[in-house]
């Protein structure tokens, strides 16, 4: 039962990414859930607002915190395409949220358990309850089909760049 609910809000992340995705951003997705019930989306803007803080993560953090009333999310449960980063990681710990679910892991920079586990670390005064690999191969190939599209991109710039040298 929760294996189910947990793709089902996965899914409405994963819409989210696909939002990223359109405005070539890193396609990460999140939403926040509390009582069954979706409260906050968010998805990957850094490039857009030109802000190193613009991650899905803390845009829904901020847009549940604002809906709830409150900046501890104790009832929610985060669902994310990406292992969450360092700064999404601690702001995840600073929102009290009780459970994390991610799609797939970042082994270059995840702190859900890749690099590091900040949601459990048992000297805070909150550890998360995570939830891993739900719709794991779904996220990862949107995010390689990204980054591949990225590189023919930056390959088709350098080599029309050099014929019109």
């Amino acid at each position: 039962m929760q294996k189910q609910t947990d793709e089902i809000y996965m899914k409405e992340a994963l819409k989210q990414a696909r939002k990223a995705y359109a405005l070539e951003e890193t396609p990460i997705g999140c939403v926040i859930v509390r009582e069954n019930r979706i409260i906050a989306r968010g998805y990957n803007r850094r490039n857009t607002e030109k802000s190193p803080l613009a991650h899905a993560e803390i845009a829904a953090i901020k847009k549940a915190s604002k809906k709830t009333g409150d900046w501890r999310l104790e009832d929610c449960t985060l669902y994310v395409t990406l292992e969450p980063c360092q700064m999404c990681a601690g702001a995840i710990v600073q929102a009290r949220i009780k459970r994390v679910v991610v799609g797939c892991m970042n082994p270059k920079a995840g702190c859900a358990g890749s690099v590091l586990n900040l949601l459990q670390m048992e000297s805070f005064n909150h550890q998360a309850e995570l939830t891993t690999g739900v719709l794991g191969e779904e996220c990862s190939e949107m995010m390689k089909q990204f980054f591949k599209e990225l590189r023919q991109k930056k390959a088709l710039c350098r080599q029309q760049s050099r014929e019109m040298e």
